[in-house]
């Protein structure tokens, strides 16, 4: 069937009963990305099957890891350089779309990672089939890039499954496991992973049919009516969830579902038209450059063996029992020490509870619980190979601690701290090994929050180091390492916004006005909220620790929040008053005009700490900045991170702008050093490699 034609990225079988099985198996890459070698491949097999008509074809991959991980997003970088996004996006139509006008059965069989334009490759195909195993992923994330799908993602599944069911899919852009694929009609079956082809053969001889109230649902669900109805309401969704001039593209996918008729080909065009128009806003840039960030920071524990098995854990409040019952959900043996049983007892219970989340089935739940075991005694220190530090924020207290653990120590094991703010020069004095000492700082909460800083000091072991990188990757975190100074990259960042935004409440200025304005700005959650959220103790122990270093004082009013009991959401009193894990926000007077510069104060104080970092080498580099803060505070990620924002509103302004406000409220904001760093001078913009 496919005499004289050599194909690189896919490999073809026929069988004796006619069918015809595609293996996408990209050379020279460990994962399937989707590139225009893949796809004119594909074109040129898709259109000798158009001529023989087997009986049937079937599309898997040959990588175990998954199906396909979705566009090669470094093309795509290279199609908005040179402006030939849509030429491209419509390529990769035409190719999906002869696929799905072939006239035999087409099933594509799904194990592992199934995103993007690999999901929008098997909607190409008449039926799918799923590997049932908790490594299938489904999904269309590409509005996480700025964009939506264009290879006819739009088109096709608001068809296939109906538009209330769709649309929600593409606008967050999180993935179905097999199992709600299977429920929503994504696929049409499911199969134990090691008999996912005989089962997707025995799809092609006996067609599923799709209930009928599924097929009357998708047909109700987008006809021209449906859609003038139903639009409005996802775009109000929409519109109380992101801002459109910070993310245009999910209020750009509603409109061009909403636009789409019967025909195919004209939810076609509609679709690569806005992609491309997307491609080319600064916002799309950003989210793809994070993209590469993020990549770039999971690939620091690659290639190397952390060495880690055993992992014991001193402190059992709030993040050290996170952070224990998160290496145990990731497999590893856990030992969870603290004074007595009543303080660890919580952190079981809160580990419980998380895993019954995530794992589902009770057998896996108990397995997790079982690998997470209390030591008040602390006898897992002999055992392990990793100790983590989780204690109170006292110097004095953690160097006593460090004594009792370290004369346990056998051989090459690895001692941490999670001090979020402490200079690990001070910490390391009493070590007689302080070369395998560091910081492991991980944020609150710690199974949502992906970042952790590997702290460095000067008698750092290098080796050391890649173990805790590594260690990092293996419990699905995204490491940056560096410097051991006051408040390390995240802190002493978001440290100065803080302070500033408690200074303005101190002023007068409503908790709502200024959390409202931090999120106009793009921060994810306000500052009195988020203070609120991480606790006014927290806050103050930090505050303390930072304020003289960052030259800031700590504003009035704390201590007797805390005097009073009023930490924050935990207390349910705080700043605000707290119903169910939720702040209950006072009204404002509707006449209140807030101080026209009130935006610039809390986000130039971040900006310019910042750049201080960037001129004391907190980190290796701009990028890794950018990144650490994004994925540390979530800071607007379609501004880049605060030295891409610095790049893009222009050095000069950002300077002009500290300065007057300098005149206006005090040395504060007198630009600090590094605003002559190098990174600040690029022009133009530039993506990082991944």
């Amino acid at each position: 069937m496919f005499e004289g034609l050599r194909f690189n990225h896919w490999k073809t079988s026929l069988d004796d009963s006619g069918i015809v099985t595609l293996t996408l198996d990209r050379a020279q890459s460990s994962v399937n990305a989707i590139s225009r070698e893949v796809l004119d491949e594909l074109g040129q097999i898709v259109e000798r099957l158009a001529i023989e008509k087997p009986a049937g074809v079937i599309i898997h991959s040959a990588k175990p890891n998954g199906f396909a991980v979705g566009a090669d997003i470094k093309q795509f970088v290279e199609y908005a350089k040179h402006g030939t996004v849509q030429e491209n996006i419509e390529n990769g139509q035409r190719v999906f779309e002869a696929l799905a006008r072939l006239p035999c059965p087409t099933v594509a069989a799904v194990h592992g990672a199934c995103m993007g334009g690999g999901t929008e490759l098997i909607l190409a195909c008449r039926q799918r089939i799923a590997a049932d195993d908790d490594k299938t992923r489904i999904g269309l994330p590409e509005v996480m890039l700025g964009i939506h799908p264009g290879w006819g993602g739009s088109a096709r599944l608001p068809r296939l499954i109906g538009a209330p069911e769709a649309l929600p899919i593409m606008l967050t852009g999180k993935a179905l496991s097999a199992r709600r694929a299977k429920s929503l009609g994504v696929v049409d079956r499911v199969a134990r992973p090691d008999e996912l082809l005989p089962e997707a053969r025995a799809l092609l001889r006996n067609p599923h049919a799709r209930p009928f109230a599924q097929r009357a649902t998708a047909w109700a669900t987008n006809t021209w009516l449906a859609r003038q109805i139903l639009a409005p309401m996802v775009l109000k969704q929409t519109a109380a969830k992101v801002r459109k001039e910070h993310y245009p593209a999910p209020f750009a996918l509603i409109e061009v579902w909403k636009r789409g008729g019967s025909s195919i080909q004209q939810r076609l065009k509609l679709e690569a038209r806005s992609v491309a128009k997307l491609a080319d806003t600064p916002t799309a840039r950003n989210l793809i450059r994070i993209f590469f960030l993020q990549e770039r920071l999971k690939s620091q524990g690659s290639g190397i063996e952390a060495e880690i098995k055993h992992v014991h854990v001193v402190g059992a409040g709030v993040m050290g029992g996170d952070i224990a019952a998160w290496a145990a959900f990731k497999g590893f043996e856990v030992t969870l020490q603290d004074r007595e049983m009543k303080f660890i007892q919580p952190a079981l219970d809160r580990a419980r509870a998380l895993y019954e989340k995530k794992l589902k089935t009770p057998e896996k739940v108990d397995a997790a619980s079982r690998r997470l075991r209390a030591d008040v005694e602390g006898a897992g220190v002999a055992k392990a190979d990793l100790a983590i530090e989780a204690i109170f924020e006292n110097a004095q207290a953690k160097e006593a601690l460090y004594a009792t653990i370290e004369p346990q120590f056998q051989n090459n094991e690895i001692l941490a701290s999670n001090t979020s703010s402490i200079p690990l020069d001070e910490l390391r004095k009493g070590l007689k090994a302080p070369q395998r000492f560091l910081g492991l700082h991980f944020f609150n909460p710690v199974a949502q929050m992906p970042l952790v800083e590997v702290v460095r000091h000067d008698q750092l072991d290098p080796a050391i180091e890649k173990r805790a990188l590594a260690f990092c990757k293996a419990i699905g975190k995204l490491p940056v390492a560096v410097k051991g100074t006051p408040g390390f990259l995240v802190n002493r960042i978001l440290m100065p916004y803080l302070l500033e935004a408690l200074r303005l409440y101190n002023e007068g200025v409503p908790g709502p006005v200024l959390d409202r304005q931090a999120k106009q700005f793009g921060m994810p959650m306000g500052p009195i909220e988020l203070a609120d959220t991480v606790g006014l103790d927290v806050c103050a122990s930090v505050g303390k620790e930072l304020a003289p270093f960052l030259g800031l004082e700590l504003p009035p009013g704390l201590e007797d929040k805390l005097e009073a009991g009023k930490r924050g959401k935990k207390d349910g009193q705080g700043l605000y008053t707290w119903q169910d894990g939720k702040p209950q926000k006072p009204e404002v007077d509707p006449d209140y005009t807030p101080p026209p510069d009130l935006q610039e104060r809390m986000v130039l104080a971040m900006v310019n700490e910042a750049v201080a970092c960037l001129g004391d080498d907190v980190v290796d580099d701009a990028d890794l900045l950018d990144a650490g803060v994004i994925f540390g505070t979530g800071f607007a990620p379609f501004r880049g991170g605060p030295i891409q924002y610095v790049r893009t509103e222009g050095v000069a302004t950002i300077r002009q702008k500290l300065e007057a406000l300098a005149k206006r409220h005090g040395e504060r904001f007198t630009p600090k050093n590094g605003w002559d760093h190098p990174a600040l001078k690029q022009s133009g913009f530039e993506f990082p490699s991944a």
